[in-house]
């Protein structure tokens, strides 16, 4: 038993640097392709390394109290426990990590505990604009989980459980048997509820580039924002890793994984660079008028 436990800590590390990486690369060639999509040249792939090095090797004296710098400790822990209880790779040894131990109800707290704590850390920093980035960032968050709660509880009553591994092998045999196809309202649902969710253009307003010149990235220093860095690698890589398992049959192997992941990711990549950022209220209006709609319909299909 010592010696499974041992096992399944060791697969866990090497999952958690695959996935790591892969995140960071992935930041990197989205801000290439971006760039080109803007008409500039745009930073080198391995940029995101290289601001990952220059923050981590800084150092701060500026203090405001513990809970301010256990905010991004908590959104770290928020990204790292969501991959951890989700299977990456669908029948892996190193890669299922302890996705048997966990299902979607702890995957959605995981997904909101991360935001939580980074609302708790803005509390504290005594910034007038604070409360704005709090509202609008758990504002958004909230939003956009309500059809995607509702597309969970149609997988769950579609396919008689909460697990997500089970989802994922009740997928296999080709691809008319995923949720895509056998469930395409769900999808739906939960696809609209995904852009908001990863928080890009149209829906980035917990940071409002195009508006205010704060936010995070100016409220923390040094490791702190280094810690954030590291999350938008993990945090974005799990909630695709979640989401291909949900709906688009998983994955049985790496390369699989990173096609499909990456073509996921890209439809948000789209959305952000041909869409404007939309207001509170529009967001807000936005995720409980059409995606909501459609998440009840998809309930109401699996409840008779």
């Amino acid at each position: 038993m010592e010696n499974f436990t041992i096992q399944r800590i060791i697969y866990a590390i090497l999952s958690l640097l695959l996935i790591f990486n892969y995140g960071m690369v992935l930041r990197g060639l989205v801000m290439k392709i971006v760039a080109r999509a803007h008409g500039r040249f745009g930073p080198p792939v391995w940029q995101p390394y290289i601001n990952l090095v220059k923050v981590f090797s800084m150092r701060t004296a500026i203090s405001h109290g513990i809970m301010f710098y256990l905010g991004p400790v908590f959104r770290l822990v928020g990204g790292v426990g969501l991959y951890l209880f989700i299977p990456a790779v669908f029948g892996s040894v190193w890669l299922q990590n302890f996705s048997f131990s966990g299902d979607l109800l702890l995957v959605v707290y995981f997904i909101f505990f991360g935001q939580l704590g980074m609302a708790l850390g803005a509390a504290e920093s005594g910034h007038p604009y604070s409360p704005m980035g709090i509202m609008r960032g758990l504002a958004q968050v909230t939003v956009s989980e309500v059809p995607f709660a509702l597309a969970i509880i149609a997988l769950a009553a579609q396919y008689q459980t909460l697990s997500i591994t089970e989802i994922v092998a009740a997928q296999q045999g080709g691809f008319m048997n995923w949720t895509m196809i056998t469930n395409p309202v769900a999808t739906i649902a939960g696809m609209l509820a995904f852009l908001g969710m990863m928080m890009h253009s149209p829906f980035d307003l917990h940071i409002a580039p195009q508006e205010i010149p704060i936010g995070p990235p100016t409220e923390f220093q040094s490791t702190f924002l280094g810690y954030m860095q590291a999350n938008r690698a993990f945090f974005a890589s799990a909630k695709l890793v979640l989401f291909m398992n949900l709906f688009f049959g998983g994955a049985t192997s790496i390369p699989e994984m990173v096609i499909k992941t990456f073509l996921l990711y890209m439809t948000t990549v789209l959305m952000g660079v041909v869409n404007p950022r939309f207001t509170l209220e529009n967001s807000v209006r936005y995720f409980l008028k059409i995606p909501t709609i459609i998440g009840i319909i998809a309930v109401l299909m699996y409840s008779f």
